[in-house]
């Protein structure tokens, strides 16, 4: 039983959605605070992956179009990228588009400061401002960037992790960051075969279940959980009816657990529902996009069509009947 390796103090806002979504009548804890420091890494793992698509297209995508994403937009913008990570992605579109200055934002501030450090090291000369913060919400960038064009940089198909309404709420903040004007280049998977979309979601290897599973010792050393993690397993399923891969934490017997003291149980069977990844066709998308004020300049996909990237641009609000 992993009871908890070291309290440690906890972000205010993990043990309000903890506490609150392992109470919920549907168990539920929202996909960001997969990203801890470990979770950060072994998503990282998870995208080296074979059975993992996402991100070996996209890269291809990126490699490929990122110039032409630079005729449109011009050259010389800040590039805000939201949920940065490794920023392992990032180097193919500044090497396009020639930033004045780069500006990371992640919830996993270590992560991200390493990651904003090996980036330097290979831009020596590009301002680079990483900024700890949740990019749910509009944030206030920094000073010298503030008066720049933008160009806003979110990859790897992260708004899928979204229901729709949050998505637009989310898509609407980042407006609200950039600014009217500002282009957004974004990654969006596709509706596909359902055997290769829950392959990838649950790889034989078992580093997403390690993923997964993470979050739950995470809770138990942030939160001075008694959590038996080895009473959980991963599951990954398609839920055709909502057009995404849902992943959730299983358990396997009856148990009892307590979470900063409050009492939790679970019966057999019982989920935690830990994240989602909604796939969008090609109207669907671009009505998302449209929804949150922005409209679409450019989109580009692979021959299969497995995922696209789309440049938006933010318009101004305008009167409508």
């Amino acid at each position: 039983m992993d009871v908890g390796r070291s309290f440690i103090e906890a972000d205010p806002n993990f043990r309000e959605d903890v506490l609150a979504g392992l109470a919920a009548a549907i168990p539920a804890i929202p996909a960001r605070w997969l990203y801890d420091r470990r979770g950060s890494e072994l998503f990282e793992e998870i995208t080296n992956l074979p059975e993992y698509y996402p991100t070996r297209t996209e890269m291809a995508l990126l490699q490929r179009y990122s110039r032409s994403v630079a005729e449109i937009t011009g050259r010389g913008d800040a590039v805000i990228e939201f949920g940065s990570g490794s920023s392992h992605k990032t180097p193919i579109l500044i090497e396009a588009v020639e930033p004045s200055a780069y500006v990371p934002i992640d919830i996993s501030g270590d992560f991200l400061r390493e990651s904003a450090g090996l980036l330097k090291q290979r831009f020596p000369l590009l301002p680079i401002y990483p900024v700890e913060a949740d990019f749910m919400k509009p944030i206030a960038l920094p000073d010298p960037v503030a008066p720049m064009t933008k160009l806003g940089f979110f990859p790897g198909s992260t708004i899928g992790n979204l229901v729709p309404w949050t998505a637009v709420d989310l898509l609407r903040a980042m407006r609200d960051t950039l600014g009217v004007g500002a282009f957004l280049l974004i990654g969006v998977d596709r509706v596909k075969d359902e055997e290769m979309l829950v392959r990838a979601y649950d790889d034989a290897q078992g580093v997403t279940a390690g993923f997964n599973l993470n979050l739950l010792h995470r809770i138990n050393e942030e939160l001075n959980g008694t959590i038996p993690v080895d009473a959980f397993r991963h599951k990954a399923v398609w839920n055709d009816k909502m057009s995404r891969i849902e992943m959730h934490l299983v358990a396997l017997e009856d148990v009892e657990f307590t979470v900063e003291g409050r009492p939790f149980a679970f019966a057999r069977d019982e989920t935690i529902h830990t994240e989602n990844s909604h796939k969008y066709g090609i109207r669907d998308s671009r009505l998302l996009l449209r929804a949150a004020g922005w409209g679409v300049a450019k989109e580009w996909s692979d021959p299969d069509d497995l995922f696209a990237i789309i440049l938006a641009q933010a318009e101004a609000p305008r009167f409508a009947p």
